[in-house]
């Protein structure tokens, strides 16, 4: 309007009707600039604010991350039940029993008589009360076992012969099979790094290690044990359904990999530089968490794990309020029930409910991907790359693209709804990680992944493990296949 009747005004010169509508074109110019520039801000905005409200219940970050301001309760995962703390009704729980034969019994015998005051003897003792006291015996001197190998004189052709040591005697002086099957304990499963480890050991046993001998003791055992890995690994990768996981760590100041790959009874860690270094001989289903290489896997099925759906669904609910998110959160937990309740059974989901609930899933994913093609477009900022999509789509076009993959708990039982098999795998590292640092060498990291390979696989058979790192790896391997 104030351009109109500048330039209608028959006072304005055409050089002040230029110049006027060239300012003009410069504050629309800015001004469209400006509102570029609060698009990309609140975009910008908006990230952080998500970004803010992430934590270990709805993201997949560690619960290291939340500080001191914890998560509540309320806001996990899990389903309110009726159920009180504790055991369960049927859980087969572990109680202090008295023993008929104990080691040493103490008597004890009352002085003086409680009603007249009269001394007591031993003798005057009708009957006792028995309590009993359990624990560890003091520390003993070292067990010393000498081996001689003796020279034989032969009467009939006068030769020499001398008697062979043992196989695991190879030295004038060392120690023997127990102690190293302690260090070992201590060290990859307790985390104990050496100067402790060295410590513990000379307190605990009067046995006084070097902490090169400690590692000279963890590199043996691995090179003794590598071939049994290898077998496990064979025999995770023939397995029906394995599960898969990465993780990473540091060795030498770098960033390198733990890779795990696990079944109900197996465990084999891998280490490697890069993340991408995942086994290419697997076979039947594969179940992780939606890493992109792992669909490069052929002549194999996958399985995503619906706990990081449920994180991200739960993000969506809290921070974005979006609604599809919250039906389908509600819906993959019911799935999840029903799962469990016919496994408990020992039946299949029936036909009909997995009909509804793949019926149901279809339905929330249309109105979600419908919601967010409503939605304005986002701000392209990247000079590369297509037009930018919301966290809720993209996590609603996986949803769909991989449907087959997010259900098919429900349609094969030994499918799990989630790989937390292997992420509980995973974590000792970050434990180990906090306990004892990364490792200095290449060598150490190997030795550590096929020492823990070993001690995982016998924690899942029950096998006890000192016993276990102190038998040969043909022992194992037979105990295995008769498993």
């Amino acid at each position: 309007m104030f351009v109109t009747a500048f330039v209608n005004n028959p006072l304005a010169t055409p050089e002040d009707v230029a110049r006027v509508e060239a300012i003009i074109g410069d504050l629309r110019a800015a001004n469209a600039g400006l509102v570029a520039d609060n698009a990309i801000l609140t975009a910008r905005i908006a990230e952080l604010e998500r970004q803010l409200g992430l934590n270990s219940r709805n993201s997949g970050k560690p619960p290291s991350s939340d500080g001191l301001k914890k998560p509540s309760r309320t806001s996990s995962l899990r389903e309110p039940t009726d159920k009180k703390a504790g055991g369960q009704p049927g859980h087969a729980g572990r109680t202090l029993e008295r023993r008929q034969t104990p080691d040493a019994v103490v008597e004890h015998f009352p002085a003086l008589c409680a009603g007249c005051g009269a001394p007591l003897a031993e003798a005057d003792s009708t009957g006792h009360t028995v309590r009993q006291v359990f624990d560890l015996p003091e520390p003993q001197p070292l067990v010393v076992t000498e081996h001689r190998a003796h020279q034989c004189h032969c009467t009939g052709c006068g030769a020499q012969t001398r008697a062979a040591f043992p196989e695991t005697v190879k030295a004038p002086v060392q120690y023997g099979s127990r102690i190293a099957a302690v260090v070992l304990y201590l060290m990859h499963f307790q985390f104990l790094p050496e100067q402790r480890l060295a410590e513990a050991m000379a307190d605990l046993f009067g046995v006084h290690l070097a902490t090169a001998t400690i590692a000279a003791i963890s590199r043996n055992y691995a090179a003794r044990f590598a071939g049994l890995i290898v077998t496990l690994m064979a025999l995770i990768a023939a397995a029906p359904v394995k599960h898969l996981d990465e993780t990473g760590f540091r060795v030498g100041a770098k960033t390198w990999w733990l890779h795990i790959a696990s079944t109900l009874r197996l465990t084999v860690y891998r280490v490697a530089q890069k993340r991408g270094s995942i086994p290419d001989n697997l076979r039947g289903i594969v179940v992780h968490d939606h890493w992109k290489p792992y669909y490069k896997l052929k002549e194999v099925l996958h399985a995503l794990c619906n706990a990081h759906h449920l994180r991200e669904l739960k993000a969506l609910t809290e921070i974005e309020k979006e609604d599809w998110a919250r039906r389908m959160q509600r819906l993959l937990k019911l799935a999840c029930h029903a799962a469990n309740r016919a496994a408990a059974k020992g039946k299949p989901i029936p036909a009909g409910r997995v009909t509804l609930i793949t019926r149901l899933f279809e339905k929330i994913i249309k109105d979600g991907i419908a919601f967010h093609k409503a939605q304005p477009p986002l701000i392209k900022t990247a000079k590369q790359g297509g037009t930018p999509k919301r966290t809720g789509h993209n996590l609603a076009l996986r949803l769909q693209n991989r449907q087959s993959d997010v259900l098919r708990f429900l349609t094969n039982q030994a499918v799990p709804f989630t790989n937390n098999l292997a992420e509980r795998d995973a974590r000792m590292m970050k434990l180990r990680q906090k306990i004892s640092g990364g490792f200095r060498s290449t060598e150490g990291a190997e030795d550590f992944a096929t020492m823990r390979s070993l001690i995982s696989t016998a924690k899942k058979q029950g096998w006890d493990v000192v016993q276990t790192l102190n038998q040969s790896p043909e022992t194992l391997l037979a105990r295995l296949k008769a498993a």
